[in-house]
This record gives structure tokens, C-alpha cells and sequence, in this order.
């Protein structure tokens, strides 16, 4: 990794943090799904995903999983090519996934509270507690990570 790739990754995730802290979390429109494209377009990877509220419900949001043929989120960025790694080795621009919330949309097996890594251990992500936008948390408890290189950079 090279200190450019840093750069690149710090920027990236900075930009991220300041889209998406202002937007409320919306099932389908400002979601864990949509927040991590966002950024991993930024890297410079070509991300697809269902057209904005085409899905509203969990039980849509799943629907539309099985219609990319992915049984769960995890699935989604191992199908793209990324890398897992263990959380305590993420890096600023890298994707963790949080527990979920027990009672909220994060609840399903199969959807996951994705956020993106910052540094310093912190990540942005939506938390259930906190009212508006996305925020700057320090997760206690991190169930996966996958490494994010920007698209182009030297290794």
C-alpha cells in the first residue's frame, strides 16, 4: 500500500462521512447498502445496485437480494472481490459490519449494518440512538471487515 492509496482512502472516506451525515436513514434511499457504494464508487469501483426505493421493507430489501441471486450483504462485497480481513486490521476506507440492531432493520441475518472505516478506530455508519444523519462511532463489537484498495492505485 502506498501513502497515495492513503490519501486516496482518507479523502474518500471523509467525503462519505460529509454526504451521508446529513441524511436520515431511509430503508432504500439512505441505507448501510447505499452509504458503502457510495464510497466504494469513490475508490473507483463500478457498484450496481437496485434503483432508489424500489425497496422500503426488510422483507423487500431481502427480496431484492435474491433477485441478485446473494443470500446477504456479506455475500454482496465477497462477490465483488474484496478482501476479508479481521476487523482490527481494517484501515481508513475499509467496510466493517456492525452487529445489527435487534430491532431494527439491521435485525435480519441477511442484511448488515455496514459502515465505513475512518481511522483511529472510529467508523460512519447509522446507529438506532442516534436521531438524524449518519455518525462517527467507536464500535465495541465488529463482526466482519473486507479490505478496500482504490481502483488503480499501486499496491
Amino acid at each position: 500500500m502506498t501513502e497515495h492509496s492513503l490519501i486516496l482512502r482518507a479523502r474518500a472516506a471523509q467525503a462519505t462521512l460529509d454526504e451521508w451525515k446529513v441524511r436520515a436513514f431511509r430503508l432504500g434511499e439512505a441505507d448501510c447498502a447505499r452509504l458503502t457504494a457510495s464510497h466504494l464508487r469513490r475508490l473507483g469501483h463500478r457498484i450496481k445496485l437496485p434503483p432508489a426505493r424500489s425497496y422500503r421493507t426488510v422483507k423487500s430489501a431481502e427480496a431484492a437480494l435474491d433477485k441478485l441471486g446473494l443470500t446477504t450483504m456479506a455475500d454482496a462485497l465477497d462477490a465483488l472481490g474484496f478482501e476479508r480481513i479481521a476487523p482490527a486490521a481494517a484501515l481508513v476506507g475499509d467496510i466493517i459490519q456492525m452487529p445489527g440492531d435487534p430491532d431494527g432493520v439491521a435485525a435480519s441475518d441477511r442484511l448488515a449494518a455496514l459502515t465505513v472505516a475512518l481511522g483511529n478506530g472510529r467508523v460512519v455508519g447509522w446507529h438506532p440512538d442516534a436521531p438524524g444523519g449518519a455518525v462517527v462511532m467507536q464500535p465495541l463489537d465488529m463482526v466482519m471487515a473486507w479490505r478496500v484498495e482504490p481502483k488503480g492505485a499501486a499496491k
